[in-house]
């Protein structure tokens, strides 16, 4: 470490492969601030489906970007890294060593690689965007070769290029060829991690998860969001272990169905995970 710049530790990896302990450790060794990475950990609405860190965890160690976002919003990766840069100055300023940690390798690169200079979307493009039921059939007719870049299951990019096409008239993949701009990777002094875990051992982890989360009560969890009502399109609507759960209370899937659907997905985006870690991060240094 050369000392000139402010240290930035992160901690990546899939979902269930041991992060958060990772990062409870790191800030316990460093005198450290863990701040949120995870695209569902930042809503308010979703403590058990989301594997928020327990009361006693975030005792241990102060806990920041975690439930700061209501689930009536739609926490942009751009909101999330002005968020998160706020955090790390304070953390900074505070002589405390900021830890991010977290899976969700979008939010990750426009934090520290910036973002192409998208204009303003239009507030009425947006919300007929959330009000869609299938944001991805329309996102192939109107701009193909950025759907062809994302993957399928992707609800919270597809709506985003979506959005971008109909409020600017380009698209997403043409944006992004601009230089990234608001960068944090030049401000700092990087101590990354990536987490590495055998997929069996991972597979393993998801589905005791996730049976804890449904003996904690992530059904009640979804219930009390299924009654505010939110468009289906919202993020926190989309997130993992949300859909097959609002289908159990409709009466479209059974419980065993449901929970299974669950680990499903999550398994699958574990794996989606996973390949963005080994290709996307370089040369991180591994922990298994």
């Amino acid at each position: 470490m050369s000392g000139l710049r402010p240290p930035l530790a992160v901690i990546a990896g899939p979902t269930a492969s041991g992060k958060s302990a990772l990062a409870l450790k790191l800030a316990a060794e460093r005198r450290g601030v863990v701040i949120n990475a995870d695209a569902s950990q930042v809503y308010a609405d979703l403590s058990i489906l989301s594997a928020r860190p327990s009361a006693a965890e975030m005792q241990q160690a102060p806990h920041r970007l975690f439930g700061a976002i209501d689930g009536a919003e739609a926490c942009t990766a751009a909101r999330w890294a002005e968020l998160a840069r706020a955090e790390i100055a304070a953390a900074h300023a505070a002589g405390l060593l900021p830890i991010l940690v977290g899976g969700t390798g979008l939010y990750l690169r426009t934090l520290l690689e910036g973002i192409a200079a998208v204009p303003p979307i239009s507030q009425e493009v947006r919300a007929n965007v959330r009000q869609l039921l299938d944001v991805r059939s329309a996102l192939e007719a109107e701009d193909p070769a950025m759907a062809s870049r994302l993957h399928a299951n992707d609800t919270q990019r597809n709506a985003r290029a979506l959005e971008v096409i109909r409020s600017t008239g380009r698209s997403l993949a043409d944006w992004q060829l601009a230089s990234p701009q608001g960068g944090l990777l030049d401000e700092v002094e990087l101590e990354p991690l990536v987490v590495e875990v055998p997929r069996d051992v991972l597979v393993q982890r998801i589905d005791s998860r996730i049976e804890a989360m449904w003996r904690a009560g992530a059904l009640a969890e979804v219930e009390r969001l299924a009654a505010r009502r939110l468009p289906p399109a919202l993020p926190v609507m989309r997130a993992i272990g949300v859909p097959p759960l609002l289908a159990l209370l409709a009466g479209e899937l059974s419980e065993a169905e449901a929970i299974e659907r669950w680990k499903l997905d999550t398994r699958q985006y574990a794996k989606r995970q996973a390949t963005w870690a080994r290709n996307q991060t370089g040369d991180w240094p591994r922990h298994s």
